[in-house]
This record gives structure tokens, sequence and C-alpha cells, in this order.
């Protein structure tokens, strides 16, 4: 299953009201896409009924957390934009990676492999399980709240699901660490790497719109600097995005 990252609010993101970065570009170039979710889900359709059980779970949310003044957690989803892109999960495994190589002082290594199992490497597995440098990126963390204090949580979600629930306080302390410690990068140069780092071609679109992966040789490695510049970028983009909307981020796949 490929990863996306969704900022949002939680009502347009239940109503299904939302296109993946590869639906948005399968529609501008007339290529069928169909979205499979490692745990699809029967979304209520109506959207008051999602409002009305999305209020009530985020007020258990914040009182469980001990907070009493509402913060501002935006859920009007008519007049909200969202962002979406698709780091996948190469991508920000080779992310994990670099935060953990540079945490340990450890070279970085210069490719991974395509479908790589990135929780597996040593130094990624050390780090997740460091109690001394506690990361939600490195903790399963899949939901962040638009809460400035830093929380990290295993808490239900308004499917009665489990997740490990952190927040955009907690995640802009992480990016900035990140980058702190692998590339000291100003907010232009991060914000653009989305689009000048990342997968090399795998196809290629003619002007009549269609998609060929024609004559492109498959790539079984991926630089690694480039991929974790590429998914960095887009957690960087989605946080600076929620904390503006304040709507919370969460991971789709």
């Amino acid at each position: 299953m490929g990863l996306d990252i969704y900022a949002g609010t939680l009502t347009r993101y239940y109503t299904q009201n939302w296109k993946t970065a590869v639906q948005q570009f399968g529609e501008a170039h007339g290529i069928p896409v169909q979205i499979i979710r490692a745990n699809p889900e029967e979304h209520p359709a109506d959207e008051a009924e999602v409002l009305e059980r999305v209020t009530e779970w985020r007020k258990h949310i914040l009182n469980g957390l001990g907070i009493t003044e509402p913060p501002l957690w935006n859920e009007d989803a008519n007049q909200t934009p969202y962002y979406t892109d698709k780091p996948d999960w190469d991508a920000f495994g080779a992310m994990l990676l670099v935060a953990a190589c540079r945490t340990y002082e450890e070279p970085v290594p210069s490719t991974v492999e395509k479908d790589w199992i990135f929780g597996e490497h040593p130094l990624i597995a050390r780090l997740a399980s460091d109690e001394e440098r506690v990361w939600s990126l490195f903790r399963g963390a899949t939901w962040w709240l638009p809460l400035s204090d830093s929380f990290l949580f295993q808490g239900s979600l308004p499917t009665d699901d489990t997740a490990a629930i952190a927040t955009l306080g907690g995640l802009r302390k992480e990016l900035e660490k990140l980058n702190q410690l692998a590339w000291q990068a100003d907010e232009d140069t991060i914000l653009g790497w989305a689009d000048t780092e990342g997968y090399p071609v795998d196809g290629t679109v003619d002007s009549d719109g269609q998609y060929s992966k024609a004559d492109i040789p498959e790539h079984t490695q991926y630089d690694t600097q480039s991929l974790a510049k590429f998914a960095f970028s887009m957690f960087w983009r989605a946080m600076r995005f929620a904390e503006e909307q304040q709507v919370p981020i969460l991971l789709d796949y």
C-alpha cells in the first residue's frame, strides 16, 4: 500500500471529499486510478452526521488531555481547503534513516533499496526505542492534532480504531530538529524539495496527456538524501498548512 499525507478537516476526510495526489494526476491525464487502503472503512455519507461524530470525539480527546480552553481546531469542511501529497514508504523511511544516522553520528547510506523494510534498519529501530529521544515519527504516529503542546499517546479514533496520536507542536519540533541535524536549510529551500528531489522518473506524459513507461528502466535503488528531502518537504508543507488552517495531519494508506 502506498503512503499519502493529508492535512485538512476530519469531516472532509471521513466524507471522502478529497482526492489523493495520484487521483489528481490520473484525472489530469485521463488515467484510471483505483485507491485501495489497508483498512477500508464505511464512512457515513452525511456530512452533518460526520461533523457531529468528529465534534464529540474531539471533545473526548481534549478532556482526556486536560485541555479546558477550546483550541482553534477547524472543522469547517465546506470552507477549509486541504493539502495532500504522496511521499510513499521508501521516502518516508529514507527520512527516518537520515534522522537516525545524524542522531547517532553515523554515516548516511548513499542509497536505499526499493520497497526496503526500513523499520528493520538497526539505527531506525534504535531511535524508535530510545527513551531519551522520543520522536512521534519513530513511534508510529499517524495523526497530528492542531495543538501547540507536545503530546504522544495511543488513543481511539472517530471510527473507534486506535492509533498513535501526536500534535503539530511536537511535529514542528521534530522537523526542526531533523533539519538542524541534517541540512540546516532555509524554509524556501525546504519547500522546494518536494518539486526538485525524490524518485527517479519511471514514465513520461506526452503532449496528449498519455502516460507511458516505455524505454525507461525499472529503478531498484534510490538516492537516500534525495528521497529524505522529498518526504521532509512534504511533511514541512503539511505542517505549515495545518498550522495556518488549524487542522490535523493524517497519514493515509
